[in-house]
């Protein structure tokens, strides 16, 4: 069996026959290592009115708040993995309901898949990642202190579906929720 792991084999940057774009390329046998894009879960989690957001205890932006999210692993499904992720950093049990957007965040290649989801019971706890977890109230979300802007654009999001059972999912923010969103990184 051929290894796929890239430390074993020794590497040019080409174009491989039949691409177009230049590759990590075994110099001995040709095989091709794929750089893709990293897939992130996670989900806009409500009890009632309130929304889940987890303070983070690792970097990037430590000490920030986030939504329960983090990287897809392999074998799983998206959904599966915000759920797991929610439990992993909330040890919250949520209910996934639906798709509600799917970020393109081409400057640090990752797409992010977001889900609305619900929190049956108000029961959770910060997991090894997060430092807090907390309800809030819509007027009381730390808007200043988030971590990342797709938290800001999956919240904003969510409130102008909030109600509705059927909606066409969310892409990447535009025009002000935009600017408003690398505020956040400003700060």
């Amino acid at each position: 069996m051929t290894s796929t792991n890239p430390d074993d084999y020794a590497f040019e940057r080409k174009v491989p026959a039949g691409d177009n774009m230049e590759r990590h390329v075994c110099t001995d046998c040709g095989w091709v290592h794929y750089d893709n894009p990293k897939v992130v879960v996670g989900s806009v989690v409500t009890f009632e009115d309130k929304f889940l957001l987890c303070k983070r205890a690792i970097n990037p932006r430590k000490d920030f708040w986030t939504l329960p999210a983090g990287f897809l692993e392999q074998n799983e499904t998206t959904a599966d993995g915000a759920t797991r992720e929610a439990f992993e950093e909330a040890n919250a049990n949520i209910r996934i309901r639906d798709l509600l957007a799917v970020y393109s965040v081409t400057h640090i290649s990752q797409v992010q898949i977001m889900y609305r989801a619900v929190l049956d019971k108000p029961e959770f706890s910060a997991g090894p990642e997060s430092l807090e977890v907390h309800l809030f109230e819509w007027e009381d979300i730390p808007w200043n202190d988030l971590a990342f802007p797709t938290v800001y654009w999956a919240l904003h999001q969510y409130q102008q579906i909030k109600d509705m059972e059927y909606f066409a999912p969310f892409a990447n923010a535009s025009g002000e929720m935009l600017d408003k969103s690398y505020e956040i990184l400003r700060r």
